[in-house]
């Protein structure tokens, strides 16, 4: 990979990720246009190094507004996120031992190999639109907190259930159930990116793990490899960082502005364009 592709997918990457609108699917289209294969483990590995750049974005944002909540707040991001863990699991091993296995990608079980599919993508994108455009209209304008043990449960569930469908917004979707739920506009968006920020660890060892088992070692040249590979990554993080401060103020105007649901449309414009490329065969 070139470094004029490492920079325009960390820009990306970090542009898209801190707004509902499905990083992942703008970085695989992207990647497909320039010929890379978003399953192959090096790619997965080098989006999750992608992703941790704007994680630490999201850090360094919310910090200070961290700082003032209770730890019964960090306690339900804790419980949420292992409900993440069990869905998120559970769902894969439904994927890779039900679907996949019967051949309907392939020969492949991985549930990686789903990212590369156009159609599921453009039919995440349309349902998290039409969730986030329903959210925009509907949800109550609440002043107050109204984070619950049950709430953050269900919260868990549905990051678990957006993990392995790129296209399925996972702040999209957390976020306006957070505000179907009675959640005000800032304690939604503060539980929906403590969520993303306690679970992407993680992903990057689950990923770096898959990374590390498909090298063939017989070749001689692995560590090269791999330093090569993880290089990229941490230049692809420093550059999402950078992209992602921005990106993370521009959405929380837009949540607090009360224009959440021009974002809904996005996503279902994005999920025919998606849907027209794949017809197109790329």
């Amino acid at each position: 990979m070139s470094s004029l592709q490492i920079v325009l997918l960390a820009w990306i990457q970090g542009m898209a990720e801190l707004l509902p609108i499905s990083s992942s699917a703008h970085v695989i289209m992207a990647e497909k246009w320039m010929g890379l294969d978003p399953s192959a483990p090096e790619m997965t590995f080098f989006l999750v190094m992608l992703h941790a750049g704007t994680m630490f974005a999201v850090l360094l944002y919310f910090f200070p507004r961290w700082k003032k909540l209770s730890r019964r707040f960090f306690q339900l991001g804790l419980l949420a996120t292992s409900v993440t863990g069990v869905v998120g699991f559970s769902l894969k091993l439904l994927l890779e031992q039900v679907l996949l296995k019967t051949g309907w990608m392939g020969s492949h079980h991985e549930v990686e190999h789903l990212f590369k599919c156009l159609p599921l993508m453009a039919a995440s994108l349309f349902v998290v639109g039409l969730l986030i455009v329903y959210t925009g209209k509907v949800a109550p304008r609440s002043k107050r907190s109204q984070i619950s043990g049950r709430i953050a449960v269900v919260l868990g569930l549905v990051q678990g259930l957006c993990l392995p469908f790129r296209g399925f917004s996972r702040s999209g979707a957390t976020i306006s159930v957070g505000l179907l739920a009675g959640m005000s506009q800032e304690e939604s968006e503060d539980f929906s990116f403590l969520l993303a920020l306690l679970v992407t660890p993680a992903v990057m060892g689950l990923e770096f793990y898959r990374f590390f088992q498909a090298v063939s070692w017989h070749e001689g040249n692995e560590v090269q490899m791999l330093g090569s590979w993880v290089g990229a990554g941490v230049l692809g993080m420093a550059l999402s960082f950078v992209s992602g401060w921005f990106a993370i103020h521009w959405l929380s105007g837009w949540i607090q502005s009360g224009r959440w649901q021009f974002f809904g449309f996005y996503c279902m414009v994005a999920a025919c364009a998606v849907l027209f490329f794949s017809l197109m065969g790329l």
